[in-house]
């Protein structure tokens, strides 16, 4: 299985590169200027990173492209999270709370991402912005006391996204999170 990280400027991008190495996946850090046509995977993992995505969605890259053209699975963290919701017309804004550090995270739909993981566990933090408006095409997964959208999956395709950092070992169930997401990789290939 193969699976690129796309670097969106993360602090911990290389975390999620290691994470997927560690569960046995061919994986590659790539810039988000890479052309879709280059990019041979089963799926993409769009990191978080620095740009604030209400006001500096250029720094972005292509991450527009790779949603519209992907024909595979792609989980999207922090800032990548936020970019996917709004590329497809969310709106996203300053927190009301911004999050650094842990945080209770609320499963509300025990959906594949968090298959087999208990309701309520820790989660790591780390953004001024939140989703303020997210579109009917998404279906919310869980919260936080701060954050009232901290995961989502869209309901027509594989597409997830997370407000929190799962690559973060502060993060309980970090690993089972990216486990249960190559499992939904491994079932879209059959």
């Amino acid at each position: 299985m193969r699976v690129y990280v796309v670097d969106n400027g993360g602090q911990w991008t290389h975390r999620e590169w290691r994470v997927l190495k560690y569960l046995g996946v061919d994986t590659k850090v790539v810039p988000n200027t890479t052309p879709f046509d280059d990019l041979d995977v089963d799926a993409l993992v769009l990191s978080g990173g620095s740009p604030s995505v209400s006001v500096e969605e250029d720094r972005m890259g292509r991450n527009g492209e790779y949603l519209d053209r992907a024909e595979f699975p792609i989980l999207a963290i922090c800032a990548g999270f936020q970019f996917m919701v709004a590329h497809y017309g969310g709106r996203i804004g300053p927190a009301a709370k911004p999050e650094f550090g842990m945080a209770e995270l609320h499963v509300d739909e025990p959906d594949d991402i968090f298959h087999g993981l208990p309701r309520g566990f820790v989660v790591w933090e780390s953004h001024n912005d939140e989703v303020k408006e997210l579109p009917d095409l998404f279906e919310l997964l869980a919260h936080s006391e701060n954050c009232p959208v901290e995961a989502v999956k869209v309901r027509s395709r594989p597409l997830y996204g997370l407000q929190f950092h799962p690559e973060v070992e502060n993060t309980e169930h970090g690993s089972e999170i990216f486990s249960n997401f190559l499992r939904v990789v491994e079932e879209w290939k059959r």
